[in-house]
């Protein structure tokens, strides 16, 4: 069902007995409401969320429970810019300022929720963290 489903609905049908006639059933209200936002993950490969510099790096904001039309945003700490508006986002070439904190945004015209932020870290290969060479 859609919110747009919402209203008076009756049915009719063909009744063949005695007297073959139309009939028509008693008109029953609906109203479909949404079900709030919840369980708002936000998912990274690679997992851990360490990616060497220039790698690529995909975030997917997932949805437990909830009715739409969803929409999404991404945003990462320290950043005003909206970094993404569908639930999947990809960064093909990460450069050192993509290190910090990601989340993502959903709302339903209803409700709105978010995930817990999800730490980043692009490493350097000469950075010994990455195990490279100085």
């Amino acid at each position: 069902l859609r919110m747009h489903h919402s209203g008076r609905h009756s049915c009719r049908g063909w009744r063949s007995n005695e007297v073959s006639q139309w009939s028509v059933s008693k008109t029953v209200t609906v109203t479909v409401r949404s079900v709030p936002l919840s369980g708002v993950s936000l998912s990274v490969q690679p997992p851990g969320g360490q990616v060497a510099l220039r790698d690529r790096l995909v975030l997917r904001c997932t949805v437990a429970t909830g009715t739409g039309p969803l929409t999404f945003s991404g945003h990462r700490e320290g950043s005003g810019a909206l970094l993404a508006t569908d639930p999947h986002l990809e960064l093909h070439h990460v450069g050192d300022n993509d290190s910090g904190q990601y989340w993502c945004r959903v709302s339903n015209g209803d409700s709105v929720a978010e995930s817990d932020p999800l730490n980043v870290t692009v490493l350097d290969e000469r950075d010994p963290r990455a195990g490279g060479d100085l």
